[in-house]
């Protein structure tokens, strides 16, 4: 054993958290699951594309037309990181990528964004702060993009900001911004300003240099930037690189914004579209725009009038292979689809991807495949969507004419015979997504029979995973909710599960049971409508729902028998969970006050002992074995009875803690395995405390950081190995078990699952190896020389020789 002095000195110092080394893997859904505003393709190097998301970073396209995610280095304190307002790639170095990132301009975010470059293809990045806020998913966030580089002189970029922060130039490749002085307008327009979220101006919408204006090596003279403003001139050029600015004459004035402004360079058109709104939800009206930068002259070439324009436009593609060929995509027609037209003759006449046989017939000009992704298909039997929604991200490949990329609020389409469009007028719209994994997992359960993982997920409702690495064939559906808060299952009879919806306003129940395992559900008719959201347990025998609504208190029901308010409760800001052995028996949490039932669910009583000085109970787990034996996270801690409540233990080392699960025992028979998402010893990770909580066992690495904050955590009963992980705006993720200290990670977004190597074992030399580790980081050099002094260093040598 160390010596007590200096033991004492490095745990003080030092969070005691053994290493497990992990290899991530994602839990495939196969289809983004959520908004894609941007995608830019390289004009330099054929294959090498980017897409930017709203809320789950950025990935790189793959020659099998798979995705890659590039931020998942983001951790805790830079969360905001994983928001991308703007998108840019250098012109002259396909390897050259920049990207500007922040979540919110508004009072949800305190931070101010940064411009992140990297220099290898999106390996390894260099971050930039910025004077101002960036809001990768604010109002207006699919318009662009705001970050150009020059072609002609690429270590100038320009970036459009929101806020009424303006235009911004750098010549030293994003290192550092200046305040373009001259430009005469930071954009006026707000979508409501009776909303702390919509009351921000969106700001500059678009930068784009004519490369033909200026010779390599010297800065681009010319250049377009679109302004949000209505009513008034929203396009401005430059013809001297930046120094003055101009509005563009002849420019229409209407009650429409710029979204996008693309160049065809061999027809020397510069071509916009317009939305009455900043979207990316929104917009009933609006049109294309070309202007002949040669003759100055604008041109109205909007594909549709009157009573069949009833969206505006958003996505905007240019076929630099043939000149002449331009795409545009509608936002939004929500009913009965998505519109995307597409014109060879520079707008002169256009062709959609589906028009009216006879109503209510449509013709479809397109094979629909979503076999990456089967769930994208099953939707509402009112539903009529396929093409999508929100469609502000449309490309072409400069390099290759059949292939098209386009970006919903769901997933990627697109495909490869793009040029059948103009000869059979019938193409393959295929999804095209995997790899992005942008969902926000809301729940994870792992019943001990039926599917490995089921999921309660936002806007996509939620899945059986029969597998982990193939994607869910249908989402839960019958009824179908949009999004589905929670889900829990029944301890002893455990087929039967429930989920809850977050839709008030349906005319539908939001809450679900099922009897086999999520393969089919049915509306539980006790529930009131106009009630949703919030937390739901259901019953060790799976008789008795207990359901802590978002808006209307704590309700319980039994044999699916009306839904009841549960008095005895606090009507806010209660966790909740069932007793996995006895029916009767159910558990809540609210401050620092711990509640049991014993007559299922109907009243509940506070325990003497208390949640020592919490303010918020995050989370309730239980032994899954023993009635009684339960763990609570909250702000302040973490805690656990063996006795219902009577006392509680405080867990040492403990700060804030969120999601907390029980999983299989190390050994037959032994203490469940115990995973907590939270601060230990200071330190934010997801920790594994095998067999219960003497020895923490810190699972979170540095190749993979994720914003723990925001996690739920899950662990299977059967595997002690296995544990999985969900952040919100993420994929789902498998971790196979590798020697330490290898490290491969893959995690995307959303759940994420992580097998532990469970070689290293509870003694001090497991102790000593995780020290060491940190003793020999740079910083603690000091410490590592202070350690050889010991009498202990030679009994322990080999171990240090090891790094």
């Amino acid at each position: 054993m160390l010596g007590r002095s200096l033991l004492g000195l490095l745990l003080t110092s030092l969070p005691l958290l053994t290493s497990a080394a992990t290899t991530w893997k994602q839990v495939k859904l196969g289809g983004g699951g959520g908004f894609v505003p941007g995608i830019v393709f390289s004009t330099k190097t054929k294959g090498v594309a980017y897409a930017r998301t709203d809320i789950g970073g950025l990935y790189k396209l793959n020659s099998d037309d798979s995705w890659t995610p590039l931020l998942d280095w983001v951790g805790d304190a830079k969360w905001h990181n994983w928001g991308v307002d703007a998108l840019a790639l250098d012109p002259t170095n396909s390897n050259k990528v920049y990207i500007a990132v922040g979540m919110y301009t508004n009072s949800w975010d305190p931070n101010n964004g940064a411009i992140l470059a990297s220099s290898d293809g999106g390996s390894t990045w260099t971050e930039y702060a910025l004077s101002f806020k960036v809001g990768g998913n604010m109002p207006g966030r699919g318009i662009g993009e705001r970050l150009a580089v020059d072609p002609n002189s690429p270590n100038i970029l320009f970036f459009g900001a929101r806020s009424g922060n303006g235009l911004w130039k750098s010549t030293n490749s994003g290192a550092t911004w200046t305040k373009v002085t001259s430009f005469p307008s930071a954009g006026t327009y707000v979508q409501d300003a009776s909303n702390e979220y919509t009351a921000d101006k969106v700001g500059l919408a678009f930068v784009t240099f004519d490369a033909s204006s200026s010779s390599s090596g010297t800065a681009t003279k010319r250049i377009f930037v679109g302004v949000a403003n209505v009513n008034t001139t929203s396009i401005y050029y430059t013809e001297d690189g930046g120094s003055t600015w101009a509005a563009v004459p002849g420019q229409p004035t209407t009650n429409n914004l710029p979204h996008k402004g693309v160049i065809s360079p061999s027809e020397g058109l510069l071509y916009v579209t317009f939305n009455n709104n900043a979207g990316p939800y929104d917009g009933t009206i609006g049109s294309i725009q070309k202007y002949n930068i040669a003759s100055k002259t604008w041109t109205d070439i909007t594909p549709v009038s009157g009573s069949d324009l009833y969206f505006g436009f958003g996505g905007l593609a240019v076929d630099l292979q043939k000149p002449g060929t331009i795409m545009v995509a509608a936002l939004n027609s929500w009913w009965p689809d998505g519109q995307i037209f597409r014109s060879t003759n520079s707008g002169a006449s256009w062709s959609p991807l589906w028009s009216w046989a006879s109503y209510p017939t449509m013709n479809r000009y397109y094979k629909y495949d979503v076999s990456l992704a089967p769930w994208i298909g099953v939707t509402a039997p009112d539903d009529t969507k396929q093409i999508g929604w929100m469609m502000e991200a449309l490309v072409i490949d400069p390099f290759d004419s059949n292939h098209w990329l386009y970006g919903t609020g769901l997933t990627i389409y697109g495909g490869h015979d793009l040029l059948q469009w103009d000869t059979t007028h019938n193409i393959t719209l295929k999804s095209l997504a995997d790899g992005i994994e942008e969902t926000a997992v809301l729940g994870l359960i792992s019943p001990p029979t039926g599917p490995q993982l089921i999921s309660a997920v936002g806007d996509v409702g939620g899945f059986a995973h029969s597998s982990l690495t193939t994607p869910p064939s249908t989402p839960f559906n019958t009824p179908l909710y949009g999004t589905t808060p929670d889900i829990d299952w029944a301890g002893q009879a455990p087929t039967n599960l429930v989920r809850i919806g977050n839709d008030a306003s349906s005319t539908s129940r939001q809450v679900a049971l099922s009897t086999n395992s999520g393969a089919t559900w049915n509306e539980d008719y006790g529930a009131p409508t106009g009630i949703a959201g919030g937390k739901v347990a259901i019953s060790a025998q799976g008789d008795v729902v207990l359901w802590a609504t978002s808006s209307n208190g704590v309700m319980v029901s039994r044999y699916t028998n009306a839904f009841t308010a549960v008095s005895s409760l606090p009507s806010s800001g209660v966790a909740i969970a069932s007793d996995k052995v006895t029916d009767s028996t159910f558990y809540a949490a609210s401050g620092n006050k711990f509640y049991v039932s014993t007559d299922f669910g109907v009243t509940f009583a506070a325990k003497s002992a208390t949640l020592g000085s919490s303010s918020t109970a995050n989370d309730i787990t239980v032994n899954v074995k023993v009635t009684g034996d339960v763990w609570v996270s909250t702000n302040a801690g973490l805690y656990h009875t063996t006795n219902s409540g009577t006392s509680f233990t405080t867990i040492s080392g403990f700060g804030a803690t969120w999601s907390i699960s029980t999983g299989a025992p190390k050994t037959s028979g032994g203490y469940p395995s115990v995973f907590v998402i939270g601060t230990y010893n200071n330190v934010v990770a997801t920790i594994k405390a095998p067999p219960g909580p003497a020895s923490m066992m810190r699972l979170t690495v540095s190749a993979l950081e994720l914003p723990t904050s925001s996690l739920e955590i899950n662990a299977p009963g059967a595997v002690f190995t296995l544990v999985r992980t969900a952040v919100v705006s993420s994929t789902v993720t498998k971790a196979d078990r590798l020697p330490a200290p290898s490290v491969v990670s893959s995690f995307s977004e959303n759940i994420s699952c992580r097998e532990l190597n469970d070689s290293l074992v509870d003694n001090d030399q497991d102790i000593l190896h995780d020290l060491f580790h940190d003793l020999f980081h740079p910083d603690q050099q000091h410490k590592l020389d202070f350690f050889k002094q010991d009498q202990h260093y030679q009994q322990h040598q080999d171990l240090l020789d090891h790094f």
